[in-house]
């Protein structure tokens, strides 16, 4: 394990600024704004913003304040945020994040878990934060390397949190991948995992039950909505990843309007994203992807939910502690009647009055507090 500070040459970014005074634009089908994917208006305006104004030096210093290391762990450097906590007997907290996100999801969350007391919550509630970027993903990836799917990364996970800092039981919260990264360390190594937080759970996989409650209704016809309007960027993310990422890999323009046009869907932001992320916030996740060459990586867990066995399911249940916090427009909304079988021991569940999918970016405060009330009895 070394310490690990992020230096983006002056190179990648000079290259950077020649390919968006560049950029080819395409044409926009009349009056179609978001409807069609990224509206080519906004796209224009955050390009013309990321060229003349944004300021990645800063936001490198800034995610640079964060305690940051790499491992090498069969065949991947990992890196992660080890942040200690400040408190009477901080509890180590994994935190994972999911696609198209990164380590700029917990840059507001991370100080209110572990330093409760400087923001007017109980000290004894502190965690030690522990945050990798997913192997394949920005920070950790490297051509060439390995590819893991989910019960791969909590098995990397488990050892990095194990075997290189000494944590025997920890606690584990996460969203999208995360989540279900989180849920499989809960049923592959219970015998770690204090409890499990997620803002999103596993539903049904290979056929959806009979319908007999409003509830259940509701979420088929929220899955069927799903799959026909908003399903499309998984299915050739898990089918041809390798054709998209030559685009994506190419164009920072192209990347930015495929990562971007998701904090949008999946945000409770109204249909402007940018009521809760700024441009600079948005920009620097992409950029993440971008000075990395990590995007054609980062789909592998696509392409492996497609073509291997689900790791969460009936046989391996989520046997540690487990708390739900549904955000109104986070993606899925599986009922509980639906998803105990998978967690057969859920907890706590809560009902979050606004939020959506990047909850620890939109709803840092209201995600922490929930964390926090569900450790406290598990510590």
């Amino acid at each position: 394990m070394r310490p690990f500070s992020i230096q983006v040459p002056d190179a990648v970014l000079s290259d950077l600024r020649l390919r968006l005074e560049g950029t080819r634009w395409p044409d926009e089908a009349p009056g179609s704004a978001w409807e069609h994917g990224s509206d080519l208006s906004y796209i224009r305006a955050l390009a013309a913003y990321w060229r003349e104004t944004y300021d990645w030096r800063a936001h490198e210093a800034g995610l640079n304040r964060l305690k940051q290391f790499v491992v090498p762990l069969d065949g991947i450097d990992l890196h992660f945020i080890h942040e200690p906590g400040v408190g009477p007997n901080p509890l180590p907290l994994l935190l994972s994040h999911g696609w198209p996100g990164s380590i700029v999801e917990f840059e507001r969350i991370i100080p209110l878990l572990t330093d409760p007391g400087r923001f007017g919550a109980d000290p004894a509630d502190a965690f030690t934060v522990v945050a990798p970027s997913l192997p394949g993903y920005t920070l950790s990836f490297r051509p060439n390397q390995p590819r893991l799917n989910i019960s791969g990364i909590a098995d990397m996970f488990t050892r990095l949190m194990v075997e290189v800092l000494g944590y025997p039981r920890f606690g584990a919260q996460g969203g999208d991948w995360g989540a279900y990264i989180s849920g499989r360390l809960g049923a592959a190594h219970a015998d770690r995992v204090l409890g499990v937080h997620v803002t999103l759970l596993s539903g049904p996989r290979e056929s959806t039950p009979v319908p007999r409650t409003d509830e259940e209704r509701a979420y088929v016809l929220e899955l069927q909505h799903w799959m026909r309007e908003e399903q499309g960027y998984g299915l050739i993310q898990g089918t041809k990843p390798q054709t998209l990422s030559y685009g994506l890999a190419d164009s920072p323009v192209g990347l930015a309007a495929w990562i971007v046009e998701k904090f949008r869907t999946w945000s409770d932001c109204g249909g402007d994203v940018e009521r809760r992320f700024s441009k600079d916030v948005l920009l620097t996740n992409v950029m993440l992807y971008w000075v990395t060459g990590a995007i054609n990586s980062s789909f592998w867990p696509y392409w492996a939910r497609r073509h291997e066995p689900w790791p969460l399911n009936e046989e391996t249940p989520v046997r540690a502690p487990t708390a739900y916090a549904s955000f109104p427009k986070e993606i899925l909304h599986p009922p509980r009647s639906w998803v105990e079988a998978v967690y057969p021991n859920i907890r706590r569940w809560t009902m979050m009055p606004q939020g959506g999918h990047f909850a620890a970016l939109e709803e840092p405060d209201a995600l922490a507090s929930d964390i926090r009330v569900f450790f406290r009895d598990l510590r």
